[in-house]
């Protein structure tokens, strides 16, 4: 499973959506990813999942969060 981590983006104070988008047109076909971010991202959970990913979020120890998406079909 591919990985993006935008925490470093986060913490700097910046926007990855853009970034995230681009991974996201970059997959092939019926491929999933896991996203590392500093937060729960619910808006972009909503977003991927209207373009047919399902996500499964789970906070870690340290407070950082690990997204899992996967193709519904």
């Amino acid at each position: 499973m591919r990985e993006l981590d935008v925490r470093p983006i986060l913490e700097a104070g910046g926007e990855p959506f853009e970034k995230i988008m681009g991974f996201v047109e970059a997959l092939a076909p019926g491929e999933g990813f896991r996203l590392w971010a500093t937060f729960k991202p619910e808006p972009l959970l909503a977003v991927l999942a209207k373009k047919g990913y399902s996500g499964v979020a789970q906070e870690m120890r340290d407070g950082n969060w690990a997204v899992d998406f996967t193709p519904l079909e």
